[in-house]
């Protein structure tokens, strides 16, 4: 078995275009991409793709010019699942277009955007980010003259959706299944999902520097990063801090790829998949992080929730946004007609279907489409009697 990796190409547990389970809609073939190519293409055209350069990771867009937002994480994300993709033999088009497009249906403001509006959408169905980049790109977005969203193969729709309750997914037919009958997803989509949080936990350290919120202090008493700073210390005992920061931080990044590789490596061999569907049967996820690995990044999350996410600077801001969307939202709730003209239709056409829960619905794609500025802006529009625009 493990000569198989020194071979050329993905691997035949790799997702496979020739073989993909198809379009919603059917199109032609491409002619000089695969289909998942194709994917990625008109993931990266899209609206929502543009819109996640305004929008939060932790701190606000105005905050500061080089703090992440959704547009880097999401870059970032790709080029960290690319590498392991092309060590583990994988598709890499696949990969990248599900990266790309994991962060669509994101809010302003970060977690605390998806907090608040999950909490004013909660009699209506609530809502969760997954399910609404999958909405994204199978119903919001309009460029196509054949079909509403992008019509994504349903390798790429499938990593996109990472979590769904299962309420939602019986809604969901096919795509939803493996939730129900807890099977797993393509090696592709479990990648997109660790690099995911391999990409947060290490850039978010380095905002957290940058921003004055944590210090080397902090991290010194972490095992992972304690471990990766005493080795820079010791190899360069005259590196400014600054540098000492981004040498942390590379081989934070570097430590949790090449643990994901080999560990993953060895599952793969153990478990011996011969195709896409041998994978999707397997009991367990096949792409991970070893026990101690796994142990050091969680102890990483969870500090990272304690000294960051909750700092009260970042708290503050966040309660804030969460104030600003439930007003937005019930303003808007309330008269719908507060809208631009294509959105208040929407928003009628969804009630008309589906009454209160879809006027909702349409009230909730507004505002999750919505970069950060662009909320503030529409909150003083409505609210501020100084702005009659």
């Amino acid at each position: 078995m493990s000569g198989i990796w020194q071979q050329p190409g993905p691997a035949p547990w790799a997702s496979d275009p020739q073989l993909s389970r198809g379009r919603q809609i059917s199109e032609p073939p491409p002619a000089y991409r695969t289909e998942y190519q194709r994917d990625r293409d008109r993931i990266i055209h899209c609206s929502a793709f543009r819109r996640l350069e305004y929008k939060t990771q932790v701190f606000v867009n105005h905050e500061g010019d080089l703090f992440r937002t959704r547009l880097t994480h999401t870059l970032e994300v790709c080029q960290i699942a690319r590498t392991i993709s092309r060590a583990l033999r994988l598709h890499e088009d696949l990969t990248e277009a599900i990266c790309l497009a994991h962060d669509l249906g994101h809010t302003p403001f970060g977690h605390a955007g998806q907090d608040a509006l999950h909490d004013c959408m909660r009699e209506y169905g609530g809502f969760e980010h997954n399910l609404q980049s999958l909405r994204v790109v199978d119903v919001l977005e309009e460029r196509y003259a054949d079909f509403d969203g992008l019509n994504l193969c349903f390798e790429t729709r499938e990593g996109i959706l990472k979590h769904c309750s299962i309420r939602h997914a019986r809604d969901l037919d096919e795509l939803g299944r493996r939730f129900i009958d807890r099977t797993q997803p393509g090696l592709e989509a479990q990648l997109a999902n660790l690099a995911d949080s391999i990409a947060y936990n290490s850039h978010d350290v380095d905002d957290g520097l940058r921003a004055g919120l944590l210090d080397l202090d902090q991290l010194q008493e972490l095992e992972l990063t304690g471990r990766l700073l005493n080795e820079v210390r010791r190899m360069h005992p005259q590196l400014e801090s600054r540098r000492l920061v981004y040498e942390m931080v590379r081989r934070l990044i570097g430590e949790l790829v090449a643990d994901v590789i080999e560990t993953s490596r060895q599952a793969i061999e153990t478990a011996q998949p011969e195709s896409p569907a041998a994978v999707r049967a397997s009991g367990e996820r096949l792409i991970r992080y070893s026990e101690a690995m796994d142990r050091q990044q969680q102890e990483l999350k969870e500090f990272l929730f304690r000294q960051l996410y909750r700092h009260h600077r970042v708290y503050r801001m966040a309660s804030k946004a969460g104030r600003t969307l439930r007003e937005l939202f019930q303003a808007l709730l309330d008269d719908i007609a507060l809208m631009p003209p294509r959105q208040h239709a929407r928003s009628r056409e969804l009630e008309q279907r589906d009454g209160a829960k879809g006027r909702a619905r349409g009230v909730a794609d507004y505002i999750a489409g919505m970069t950060d500025r662009f909320a503030i802006d529409e909150y003083e529009r409505l609210f501020d009697p100084r702005r009659l625009t």
